[in-house]
């Protein structure tokens, strides 16, 4: 069974406006199916916030339209997960919760950040590895 990995929006917009790097090898991971990500509705609307601000846009060099494009074509390709049980506080940083919220409800091995300060400790209370991309890629070799 593949891997079950939650993409941190960090590394989603790293994956999003550079076409090298770990981040981006990790989105090609999931739209080939090599990996399973897993992602809420909260957090697909994170993830929408972020890839349409202006300055995402412009250092993609795209229009918004390609952005929710990109976005639709990884929301097909993810697992749905509904958060039945909220775990908050969990977090230093509130808006970390709907991570943790999404991890633990979706069953995630891994959550991919580059937010280990505010993310590795609530994530390691369920027993879920958090780490950079680059770690999550030598996982799937």
């Amino acid at each position: 069974m593949p891997l079950r990995v939650l993409l941190d929006t960090s590394v989603l917009r790293a994956g999003f406006v550079s076409d090298v790097g770990a981040s981006r090898r990790l989105l090609a991971a999931v739209l080939t199916g090599r990996i399973t990500a897993i992602a809420s509705t909260a957090l697909m609307l994170e993830y929408e916030d972020v890839l349409l601000r202006p300055e995402t846009l412009q250092r993609a060099g795209v229009p918004a339209q390609d952005a929710l494009a990109f976005l639709d074509g990884f929301c097909a390709v993810c697992r749905p997960v509904t958060v039945r049980v909220r775990w908050r506080p969990q977090s230093p940083d509130a808006g970390d919760d709907l991570v943790i919220d999404a991890a633990v409800n979706g069953l995630a091995d891994v959550v991919a950040t580059f937010n280990l300060r505010d993310l590795r400790a609530p994530a390691a209370r369920f027993g879920i590895v958090t780490e950079p991309p680059a770690d999550t890629l030598r996982r799937i070799r």
